[in-house]
């Protein structure tokens, strides 16, 4: 059947406005990595100590815990238009007062401010694409995100290259060209309208509501405005989010979050370099580790794109697992027999990238923007991305006293063991989101 050219406009308009909030995530992903290039030159400019250096590279992360643990409450009080906006004001300040900083302090403060929008940004950009999204194309429209911080890592790794090292003010380039994608952020933000369900829920605004609606489900939409209205009035608008209704789907927020950091990626990810020297490789492991790894990471990213929506997210899940535990147990293999024969290491961390990329990397902001109901869809996506943030920040740092009193051999062994009890919760207990709208889920899940 031909497509008519107003359902082809109606979609292309989500596209856009999916696209326009997911450059949220090109933002995080840019502003995540764009310190691995200036940070030896910062500490250089200012004379840090060991202490003060840590402090400077870890000080986005800390507020990046802050920003996801009080994400929810502009986006529950404020609206997700408005929050996003406010992250994109954020961004914008972090980049240009990191930028100009006259003193280390004031340098910190700004890259706080940015760590705060990074985790402000993974709660609501991907509750806002989930909520205006329609079912059938919802996995691949929410995984834009996850697209956009992969491709922010990567443009910010070529950036990096392309400012180079050369002067005493490079870094403040690199850390000012931010500015510009933080200000399209900002203007395109204009052009998208407010989340339909968010103006139901908490506004009663049913008329503006209704007209996005339209856009988003030509002909559907009378059922689902029927379906939101219903679950509305069904329930009480303050509900509490631990709640005995609201268990199964909190279970499953914390425990995909738990692996997805307990599968050792942010680890491999910060300490490529180090991981690469301990297999005798020596310098030439950075550049390999920094784009290497971030165009494997982007090349996946976006072929999971393609799959998300066709195949369900269990599937790319337990495909992931299973390639998870493959090249960490080889790459734990060969630390404790001291095979590193050439680029054998090498190869199986970046396999383990692809991985890791087609399943955990593109499927956790879906899944867990998917699974809450709507009263508390918000809450929930603030709990599962501090759940993230916090072990992350715990990985990173526990790495490396981990592998000095481990070893790389049971270091990466116990990353293993915890994919092999992800592909256990995946196969036994996760459900299939794919294809059902916002509503049927909630049906689903809370009854569990």
């Amino acid at each position: 059947m031909v497509e008519i050219p107003t359902t082809r406009y109606m979609k292309n308009k989500v596209f856009f406005w999916s696209i326009t909030v997911a450059l949220g995530g090109f933002l995080f992903g840019f502003d995540t990595a764009v310190i691995s290039g200036a940070e030896q030159s910062i500490q250089q400019y200012w004379q840090l100590d060991g202490f003060e250096h840590g402090l400077t590279v870890s000080i986005a992360l800390i507020g990046t815990i802050i920003g996801s643990m009080l994400g929810s409450l502009p986006s529950e009080k404020l609206g997700r238009k408005k929050t996003l906006i406010l992250i994109a004001i954020l961004y914008l300040f972090s980049s240009l007062g990191t930028a100009l900083a006259t003193g280390w302090p004031v340098f910190l403060l700004f890259r706080f401010l940015g760590g705060i929008g990074v985790g402000a940004s993974s709660v609501t950009a991907p509750i806002y694409i989930s909520e205006i999204s329609p079912a059938a194309s919802r996995g691949k429209l929410v995984a834009l995100f996850q697209f956009n911080i992969v491709l922010g890592i990567l443009i910010s790794y070529l950036s990096n290259y392309l400012i180079g090292q050369e002067s005493d003010t490079s870094w403040r380039w690199m850390m000012g060209v931010q500015a510009f994608p933080s200000l399209l952020f900002l203007v395109l933000l204009r052009f998208v309208p407010e989340s339909p369900r968010w103006l139901i829920l908490r506004k009663g605004r049913i008329a503006e509501a209704t007209e996005t609606l339209k856009v988003i489900n030509p002909s559907g939409y009378k059922e689902e405005l029927y379906a939101i209205r219903n679950d509305v009035q069904s329930e009480h608008q303050s509900e509490a989010l631990f709640s005995r209704k609201n268990r199964f789907p909190v279970f499953l927020a914390i425990t995909f979050a738990v692996f997805n950091q307990v599968s050792g990626i942010n680890a491999i990810i910060y300490y490529a370099p180090r991981i690469f020297e301990m297999t005798g490789l020596g310098k030439q492991s950075s550049l390999l580790s920094s784009v290497g790894i971030g165009f494997v990471n982007f090349l996946f990213t976006l072929l999971a794109l393609s799959f998300i929506d066709r195949v369900g997210r269990r599937t790319l899940m337990l495909i992931g697992s299973l390639g998870l535990i493959i090249t960490l147990g080889l790459v734990s293999r060969a630390f404790y027999l001291n095979e590193f024969n050439g680029f054998m290491v090498t190869i199986f961390l970046l396999v383990y990238i692809a991985f890791f990329a087609f399943s955990q990397g593109a499927v956790i902001w879906v899944f867990i923007s998917e699974i809450f109901p709507n009263q508390v869809r918000a809450k929930g996506q603030t709990l599962g991305s501090m759940t993230h943030w916090i072990m992350a920040a715990v990985i990173a740092f526990i790495f490396p006293m981990l592998t000095e009193s481990l070893g790389g051999g049971n270091t990466f062994l116990f990353f293993c063991v915890m994919m092999v009890l992800q592909l256990l919760f995946v196969w036994k207990i996760m459900p299939e989101t794919k294809g059902k709208s916002l509503e049927q889920l909630e049906g689903t899940l809370i009854m569990h």
